[in-house]
């Protein structure tokens, strides 16, 4: 058996002298036809296999030794393996540095719990989606940011690739939701174990979302909050003001919000909250349990009120607080570990996933992406 371990790629070519190999898969199993490898022009081409560079005479050696969603090894014309041809498989740390709590400081010592990781930080609104997308083949995707970038992430990762979650915002909604610890340190250290489960994700419109989706008044007061503006110390506004936000819809309202869009099979109601998690969000502390049986394990869930009067309203923002009550509410639509919900609004509505303003929609499908994803937890 022949390893090569860190080598310079060039040391391989001794053995690409023998004319050709087999591919084998790991669990034993040879493909019946050889691959032969070549020379044909000079000059070296260079081809990744798992990280490491290979330098090959065949230009078409690549698809040879790599295809997606597998682990090769190469066999000599013996049968004798060289395995692993294998290089460090990357690790990669995707680091928001405008979120609230990202400084370099923290971003030093994540990186020292996580141990050998690639580093890279995002540049503009959809960067983390970009690198979680080429970061396919990686080993693991870990993410210090908050529940924006996380979004962005989940919008470019892989069902395979085991994803690690930081709290580096305000919210930080959903890492906290999956019961990793508030401290962005002893949560690397705890991801940093690789135990990982499965879990859902939802989507609307087709843009996923990690655990809450809402078009009418949370979306309304996310744009709000977004109108604040962010500060270089501080980031965006964190989630006590954007209680205060819902408050001041409430207000401005009067307490009454009709129906306004329609749920297509289900009824009318003033506005509408999906969510694949428990709880929906946090006010600071306290945790905001807007849907209480939905889990990550299952599909989505849908709370829509048929309509708020200012009589009503104590008692549905009790059910929130509380999480019991809206489930058998007559004046609740509560739909529970759902695959799909349509949703048709009367006139333009804001919509907003895990936090971020999508703009105004005139209709909404959402849909339940069951074990779209492996987290670390």
């Amino acid at each position: 058996m022949i390893a090569l371990l860190g080598v310079d790629a060039g040391g391989v070519e001794a053995l690409l002298d023998l004319g050709s190999f087999l591919i084998g898969d790991t669990d034993g199993r040879v493909r019946p036809d050889g691959v032969p490898l070549v020379e044909r022009e000079p000059g070296i081409s260079e081809v990744r296999h798992h990280g490491m560079a290979l330098r090959l005479h065949d230009l078409g050696s690549q698809d040879a030794l790599v295809e997606p969603g597998q682990t090769l090894r190469i066999l000599g014309r013996e049968g004798d393996v060289i395995d692993p041809c294998h290089a460090r498989i990357m690790r990669l740390l995707i680091v928001n540095p405008f979120a609230s709590g990202v400084s370099e400081e923290r971003v030093a010592r994540v990186r020292a719990a996580l141990g050998d990781v690639d580093v890279k930080q995002t540049e503009h609104p959809g960067h983390a989606t970009e690198l979680a997308r080429e970061a396919a083949d990686a080993e693991a995707v870990y993410v210090f940011s908050g529940d924006g970038g996380f979004n962005e992430v989940l919008n470019g990762i892989g069902p395979d690739t085991p994803l690690g979650l930081i709290p580096g915002g305000g919210a930080n909604v959903l890492p906290r939701a999956l019961g990793l610890p508030r401290d962005a340190v002893e949560a690397a250290e705890r991801i940093a174990s690789g135990d990982t489960r499965r879990i859902t994700l939802g989507k609307v419109n087709g843009r996923r979302f990690g655990f809450a989706a809402g078009v009418g008044i949370d979306a309304e007061a996310v744009r709000r909050l977004d109108l604040r503006g962010r500060t270089a110390e501080h980031g965006r506004a964190g989630n006590l003001l954007f209680a205060w936000e819902i408050a001041r819809l409430v207000a401005e309202r009067r307490g009454r919000f009709d129906p306004s869009l329609e749920i297509l099979g289900e009824g009318r109601a003033a506005f509408a909250m999906v969510a694949n998690c428990d709880p929906y969000t946090y006010a600071g502390l306290v945790p905001v349990r807007v849907a209480p049986e939905a889990r990550f394990e299952l599909g989505i869930d849908l709370v829509a009120p048929r309509v708020v009067s200012p009589f009503a309203l104590p008692r549905l923002l009790g059910y929130a607080v509380l999480g019991r009550g809206q489930t058998s509410a007559g004046d609740v639509l509560y739909r529970h570990d759902r695959d799909r919900i349509e949703i048709v609004c009367d006139g333009p509505m804001p919509l907003q996933v895990d936090g971020e303003d999508l703009g105004d929609v005139t209709s909404a499908v959402f849909e339940a992406e069951r074990g779209a994803v492996l987290v670390l937890n």
